[in-house]
C-alpha cells in the first residue's frame, strides 16, 4: 500500500467502524427476533403435543375400561346398519319406495 490510500482510509476508518457497529448491532437484534420467534414456536409445540396427550390418555382409557363394551357396541351397530339395509332393499324390491 502507498502512502496516498493509507492517508485516504485513515480518515474514513472512524465511518468504516460506525458502519461495522451498526451492522453488528442490526445482526445481533436479527438474533433476538429468530430467538424470540423459535421460543414463541416451541411453546406452541408443546402446548399442542399436551392436548394431544391428553387426548390419547382419553382413548387408552376408554378402550381399556369398556374396551369389550366397546366391541358389542360396533358389532350392535354393523349389524342395525345391516338390517337397515335390508329393510331398505325388501322395499324397493315389493316396490313400496319410490
Amino acid at each position: 500500500m502507498d502512502h496516498g490510500t493509507l492517508a485516504l482510509l485513515v480518515p474514513l476508518a472512524p465511518f468504516l467502524l460506525g458502519g461495522f457497529a451498526i451492522w453488528a448491532r442490526h445482526n445481533r437484534k436479527m438474533a433476538e427476533i429468530h430467538a424470540a420467534a423459535t421460543a414463541e414456536k416451541a411453546a406452541q409445540y408443546a402446548a399442542h403435543n399436551k392436548e394431544l396427550e391428553d387426548r390419547v390418555r382419553v382413548l387408552e382409557r376408554i378402550v381399556t375400561d369398556r374396551g369389550y363394551d366397546v366391541a358389542l357396541q360396533i358389532d350392535a351397530l354393523r349389524d342395525a346398519s345391516r338390517v337397515e339395509r335390508s329393510g331398505a332393499a325388501d322395499a324397493v324390491k315389493a316396490g313400496t319406495v319410490q
